[in-house]
């Protein structure tokens, strides 16, 4: 079977925007493919983290993860940090990557705008990305749209190491979601919904309970002409909420602007709240059983030590193809 790689940050609650873009393509691949999900840790400390808050969010990410469906009978579910050799192979790649094409990331520029420095981390992420999908033989990385350019740039390196040193690599491919991939803020639907928005209402949380999501969805920005369509230049907030509808509900878009023909913005708010809530109501009753267990710290750990088996067979043959240690 392809081997599929893809992971989550630790840095807070996860959004529906996360899970609709990401985790639920996650539980779907499971069914047909060889899939290795993460919990990256050494991401989320490019910038400045609270230790005990890190390991809360750490297990909170990995409670969510079981409890949206990844099965870890089928899946490997670890942390990051778990498997020193994400460390090792990404000094190698950086060994192999150029400060211009690092300097080109979109993100980086993102994150680093207003600033006269930033963390050495911050600007090399992208290659200890790299890392983490090489190290596995990946062939499929499920990501949002916005990862697009770190996926490039993982290719580029591999097929660069694979022409100077030989085949070393697998060149992965990424798998991006048509529908659903791209959920906007509820406030400001011309942003991305974002776990670092300052307004707690402009996104929902998989956590979040029914009172928060009846508020986040009945204040959503929408607009003054009162017809429910799509267009995401002309009605950037109602197309918003028919996105979200459409993949909660699994009803084509085309169906939902049938169904509330003649209708009213508030009727489409109303019957949104119940379709979100129907949906996150069942991952927060597994998530309450599952986030206490002794079972996910074993998960977590029988997860490290098998990905550690993986990686170890790449790690050998980098090092082979390099010329590092002794034999």
């Amino acid at each position: 079977m392809s081997r599929v790689f893809s992971g989550v940050q630790p840095t807070g609650n996860i959004h529906i925007g996360n899970y609709l873009g990401a985790l639920k393509q996650f539980v779907e691949l499971q069914e047909e493919h060889d899939c290795i999900y993460c919990i990256v840790d050494l991401h989320s400390i490019t910038l400045p983290q609270d230790p005990a808050l890190l390991r809360k969010n750490i297990l909170d990410v990995a409670a969510l993860y079981l409890a949206v469906g990844l099965d870890p009978k089928r899946s490997i579910v670890f942390v990051q940090s778990g498997v020193p050799a994400h460390a090792e192979l990404a000094w190698i790649l950086m060994c192999n990557s150029y400060t211009g094409e690092l300097s080109r990331m979109t993100q980086f520029k993102q994150k680093n705008k207003g600033r006269e420095s930033a963390p050495a981390g911050l600007f090399t992420y992208p290659v200890l990305m790299a890392a983490d999908i090489l190290l596995y033989d990946t062939d499929i990385v499920p990501v949002g749209n916005d990862q697009k350019q770190h996926i490039e740039l993982t290719r580029d390196i591999a097929i660069r190491v694979n022409n100077v040193y030989g085949e070393t690599f697998v060149v992965p491919d990424g798998r991006f979601l048509k529908t659903g991939a791209r959920i906007m803020s509820l406030d400001d639907p011309t942003s991305k919904m974002s776990k670092s928005a300052e307004n707690p209402l402009s996104r929902i949380s998989l956590l979040d309970g029914p009172d928060i999501v009846k508020k986040a969805i009945m204040r959503s920005t929408t607009d003054s002409e009162g017809s429910i369509r799509y267009s995401r230049t002309e009605k950037p907030g109602i197309s918003n909420l028919l996105t979200i509808y459409s993949v909660f509900s699994g009803k084509s878009v085309k169906a939902l602007e049938k169904q509330y023909e003649g209708q009213g913005y508030g009727t489409l708010k109303k019957d949104l709240v119940e379709v979100v809530w129907e949906s996150l109501a069942p991952i927060q009753e597994k998530y309450k059983n599952i986030r206490e267990s002794e079972e996910l710290l074993h998960i977590l750990e029988e997860g490290a030590e098998r990905a550690a088996t993986i990686g170890a067979a790449t790690m050998k043959r980098v090092k082979d193809r390099f010329g590092l240690g002794l034999k």
